[in-house]
């Protein structure tokens, strides 16, 4: 099975959401429901904030733990999106 085969079988998301890093100062980060189930958010929130409370996106296990809450995103069906404040590229 390719990529391209799951994603046709994947069934469109139940949720939304957009991470969006808040600052130098802690709480750091904030998670906001976009569309959709909104129970399937905050426990995603949940879970998150609980990997992400205390690291800024410059800190080094920041790349692992956004890894995780993204695999999270994806084992529950939410479609996530990241704002870490930075100009696109």
């Amino acid at each position: 099975m390719t990529d391209t085969d799951y994603d046709e079988e994947r069934p469109p998301p139940v949720a939304g959401a957009r991470v969006i890093y808040l600052g130098p100062v802690a709480p750091h980060w904030e998670i906001e429901c976009t569309f959709g189930d909104t129970e399937a958010v905050d426990g995603l929130r949940v879970r998150s904030m609980a990997r992400l409370a205390l690291l800024p996106p410059h800190d080094p296990q920041f790349r692992r733990n956004r890894e995780r809450v993204v695999r999270d995103a994806e084992r529950e069906n939410i479609e996530l999106e990241w704002d870490l404040g930075l100009p696109e590229e």
